[in-house]
């Protein structure tokens, strides 16, 4: 089968008569269909990307990009303290990934491998809540957590002790970060776990493994690619979280986020907000990046 995808892809179009002219009109043919799509990534994702970038370099507190380039707005993100809100939300987002990954692997190992019949029962309950606004659930946790509310008032009525609301604070942002992102991490690696045989596993356990070296050298190097992707579409939303902020947190932690948010509107800095994120997307990106170079996905899936 390799031997005719490889032979396929070395096919040459004809050089000559009908079959050459037939040969241009199918690769013309191609590049007209893949126009609309071309048109649609260039208008949603490359021209607001390029007129963020362009608005990052304008003076500050001006509205057009038809003004004279000026590095000001990376300057007043280096020299005030910008760098917190960089730190809280880099930091939230790898502690949330961390987390989640220690809750995932064991479902998604019993979602692909043990779960059986109760499996889809289990995905459909963890699919449900995407189904209702985010913030919707967010403020449920606020009428939980809050003093008085569903937890702090239960143990008041049952045991007597008062406590104080665990609102409003790093540790409940953390945790509406893993709740709201949970099957963002745990589809993907529900499937990278799928892609583990079981005859690997027998095998290693015939000739003698332990449990630990069969999860070390079989199970986790072959459930690599969707752990890594769950991963980083964890930390990449998770980075840009704000609801979590705002209703979990209230003003203990401001996200950058919350810096290009507040940028953007009450300050009408449109260049600073800019920049902002300009400087987010280039942190992310070299993150997210420095991971894909260190795990290598086209090896680990066998392309190469």
């Amino acid at each position: 089968m390799a031997q005719l995808v490889d032979s396929a892809s070395r096919i040459e179009p004809p050089r000559g008569g009908i079959g050459s002219g037939l040969w241009r009109w199918v690769a013309a043919a191609g590049r007209r269909h893949s126009l609309p799509i071309l048109l649609l990534l260039l208008l949603g994702f490359v021209a607001p990307l390029l007129t963020i970038v362009a608005f990052s370099f304008m003076p500050p507190r001006t509205f057009s990009v038809w003004q004279w380039p000026t590095l000001e707005n990376y300057r007043v993100i280096f020299e005030e303290t910008y760098y917190t809100s960089f730190l809280w939300s880099l930091g939230m987002a790898v502690v949330t990934v961390t987390i989640l990954i220690a809750i995932c692997y064991p479902v998604a190992y019993g979602l692909a491998k043990t779960f059986g019949r109760w499996a889809n029962l289990v995905t459909l309950v963890m699919v449900l809540p995407l189904f209702v606004s985010e913030n919707v659930r967010l403020y449920g946790w606020v009428l939980f957590f809050i003093k008085g509310g569903v937890l702090l008032g239960t143990i008041k009525s049952l045991f007597g002790i008062e406590l104080e609301s665990v609102l409003f604070q790093p540790g409940t942002i953390i945790f509406g970060m893993v709740y709201v992102y949970l099957p963002f991490m745990l589809f993907p690696m529900t499937l990278g776990v799928s892609m583990v045989p079981r005859d690997l596993v027998d095998a290693a356990n015939d000739l003698g493994a332990s449990r630990l070296q069969i999860f070390r050298e079989v199970e986790l190097p072959l459930a690599m690619p969707g752990i890594v992707i769950g991963s980083l579409l964890s930390f990449v939303l998770a980075v840009g979280a704000i609801a979590e902020a705002k209703v979990l947190g209230g003003q203990s932690v401001i996200p950058v986020t919350h810096d290009i948010e507040i940028a953007f509107t009450y300050a009408q800095n449109w260049p600073l907000g800019a920049g902002i994120s300009v400087m987010l997307i280039l942190i992310v990106g070299a993150l997210v990046l420095a991971v894909l170079r260190r795990f290598d996905l086209d090896r680990i899936l066998g392309r190469r």
